[in-house]
């Protein structure tokens, strides 16, 4: 029992402690709950399997609920994309819920706290809210509308309701306290108005409730016991707690808890960057086979099983880190070995001819399906005279440890026969265009002659190209050659896109191959693994590399790491997220000289680069005494706005508004910066 708790995650030892302090195991729900604005990516599988992995351990139901309050963003497009990734990867939910659906619990929910008085309904402008949150050091100052009567509340609420008012002319707000050192609490919204049809209500509701505000009480309204999200909802947690508080009864009282995101080398985890691939036409969509979406990967061949055997390998973390790309090859290519059938392509074909087999002949010869499987059975396969094998596989001079086919040598057709190299046929620019060859009749594998027996180091794979089939072969590679595209000073990470990710050229498959369908994956006999892609069609077999037979990037990253002393540790800390960055800057920002203290500022607009606004959101409400983080978010704020070219949305407005009116002097200058660029 001892060993069996020390394998636990910390998740798992959250549900043993409620478990041991009484709860009915019957009581356990979980939920996975996305919001319907665009497609999944590798980062959701850990969430996925986080939550659908502890229904698995727990017997416990597993919900799939949409959290759509967004109706601007979100489209059935998005649901059904979800859900099918969802399913394709091998989980069941219990219920399949909506937000939506509350809508009307919601609304009466806020009637009530209105009624307790709870909640007013404010007409300022999000501006004017913003300036009255106060600062980390100084509280907020109350809404002048804060003391409306619960009747004029609930007057104004109901027509908000019936669409008598125009967007942003009010909006609904928790009374909590203005005073709070979280931010978060300093009366929050809860519903804004937002004259949009909704993909599922249709034109129902002109007010929409905020996350904040929906998230826990439909945990709640589906008896859900463990609410798990990842870091950046940590300073949520009090909000998510109070608003539970106002209608919690005796009831499941969900439970929020916090785990590390998936971080992945070689990989843009940023949708926003991501979108940009696709815009840019650098990728042929969301499903494009080099993308880190769960309708790429499976486009490309990765399996359910390998994504879930990757989720369960990286486990559950409470601090953020990296994943090394080659893990998640190193799972489809595991599972690829036990499951896909080996059949023969050649990809850069180049013609044997063998000389003393009798033209017009062909034979039918046994092929193993899967060594690693005993009942994947065996196949017949035709052979020829003439041939197609890979160019690489000849050199017509060749040292000792060269074990292909060269001029004098023997090697093996795998399956076939020992051929012996004689001569090359080339064409006026010096290129072979046709090898011949002489086989020895009596050495046909299997056949138990004693020439079958003779030992001969190599053995190469081939088709006949009697009966081949050409096909549209694309070789995928990583998107990009760097570790950490993103994470270089002064260079876009649109730099770092490997040149080689895609090349499409025709190969040649063994005639079986014929009848094969879309997503039916393969293993190209020393090649790789491959499948069959959906844009194949009856006349056209298209296939794409999923990853290759062995990790060649292994090579190819230590030569990076050597250029110079100082490149390991360059790339040891390209491997730290971006946002840890920042906030180990805060710990020291302050406490530097001048000139250091550029330096480090310097590298924070670096780190700028790499991150998305969710999560800077939670250094917001950094505390008063630690200043320096406050300075870094500031400076990393403005770079985010500047480079990704928007505005600054109502909490940023409200994180600079304090930083103007704080008493340090480096933190004021620079909100200044951003208010006067953004008339904050």
């Amino acid at each position: 029992m001892t060993e069996e708790k020390k394998s636990l995650n910390f998740l798992e030892h959250i549900v043993e402690e409620d478990l041991s302090n009484g709860m009915n195991p019957k009581d356990l729900r979980f939920r996975f709950p996305p919001e319907p604005n665009g497609y999944l990516h590798i980062g959701h599988t850990k969430a996925i399997g986080i939550s659908f992995g502890l229904g698995l351990t727990y017997n416990a139901p597993v919900n799939l609920r949409f959290d759509d309050t967004n109706p601007a963003k979100e489209e059935q497009e998005y649901v059904d994309a979800i859900k099918e990734d969802i399913a394709w990867l091998g989980y069941q939910w219990d219920k399949e819920c909506y937000s939506s659906d509350y809508f009307q619990q919601l609304y009466d929910w806020t009637v009530e706290l209105i009624k307790d008085g709870k909640a007013y309904v404010d007409s300022q402008s999000s501006e004017e809210i913003a300036a009255q949150k106060g600062t980390t050091t100084e509280p907020g100052t109350n809404s002048p509308y804060r003391d409306r009567s619960v009747a004029e509340n609930l007057d104004l609420f109901k027509r908000m309701r019936a669409g008598e008012f125009d967007e942003g002319a009010h909006v609904v707000r928790a009374k909590i306290d203005m005073a709070d050192p979280n931010m978060l609490m300093r009366d929050p919204l809860m519903y804004r108005i937002l004259k949009k049809s909704h993909h599922r209500t249709g034109d129902e509701w002109c007010i929409y409730p905020m996350y904040d505000w929906t998230h826990g009480e439909s945990d709640y309204i589906e008896n859900i016991s463990h609410s798990l999200c990842s870091l950046e909802f940590k300073p949520h947690r009090k909000l998510y707690d109070w608003f539970l508080d106002q209608i919690y009864t005796n009831d499941i009282r969900p439970k929020q808890r916090e785990f590390a995101r998936l971080n992945l080398s070689y990989t843009i985890m940023s949708k926003r960057k991501l979108l940009r691939l696709v815009n840019d036409g650098v990728v042929k969509g969301w499903d494009d086979p080099r993308m880190p979406t769960i309708s790429g990967l499976r486009r490309r061949g990765y399996t359910p099983a390998s994504i879930r055997k990757f989720v369960e390998t990286v486990g559950v973390a409470k601090r953020e880190n990296v994943i090394d790309v080659s893990l998640l090859e190193f799972c489809v290519r595991e599972d690829l070995n036990k499951t896909a059938s080996r059949v023969m392509a050649v990809i850069d074909p180049v013609r044997l001819v063998i000389t003393n087999y009798p033209e017009g002949k062909e034979e039918w010869l046994e092929a193993e399906n899967n060594p690693e499987d005993e009942g994947a059975g065996s196949r017949e396969i035709p052979f020829s005279r003439e041939l197609y094998i890979e160019r690489e596989d000849f050199k017509e001079e060749a040292g000792r440890k060269y074990f292909r086919l060269t001029l004098g040598k023997e090697v093996r057709l795998k399956n076939a026969y020992i051929i012996k190299g004689e001569s090359v046929v080339k064409d006026e620019k010096g290129n072979i265009t046709e090898i011949r060859c002489t086989y020895d009749p009596k050495s046909r594998s299997g056949s138990g002659t004693e020439e079958s027996k003779r030992n001969v180091k190599g053995t190469l794979h081939w088709v006949s190209i009697q009966h081949a089939i050409p096909a549209e072969i694309r070789l995928y590679d990583r998107l990009f050659n760097d570790e950490a595209p993103d994470s270089h000073k002064d260079r876009d990470f649109m730099e770092f896109l490997n040149p080689d990710s895609l090349k499409v050229i025709t190969g040649y498959v063994e005639p079986g191959l014929k009848e094969a369908k879309p997503l039916d994956q393969f293993q190209f006999q020393r090649l790789g693994y491959f499948n069959v892609d959906p844009d194949s069609t009856s006349n056209t077999l298209v296939f794409n590399k999923t990853v290759g037979l062995r990790d060649t990037w292994a090579k190819v990253k230590p030569s990076s790491n050597t250029q110079s002393s100082s490149k390991p540790q360059e790339n040891t800390q390209r491997e730290i997220p971006a946002i840890e960055e920042i906030k180990r800057a805060g710990k020291k920002y302050t406490n530097l000289p001048e000139d250091k203290r550029e330096a480090l500022k310097t590298k924070i607009l670096e780190a700028a680069k790499k991150i998305d606004i969710e999560e800077l959101v939670p250094l917001y409400g950094t505390a008063a005494k630690k200043v320096g983080t406050r300075i870094v978010t500031t400076i990393a704020l403005g770079a985010f706005l500047e480079n990704n070219s928007v505005q600054p949305d109502e909490l940023a407005k409200d994180f600079i508004t304090k930083g103007k009116e704080d008493t340090h002097e480096l933190l004021r200058n620079e909100a200044e910066i951003i208010a006067n660029k953004y008339d904050i």
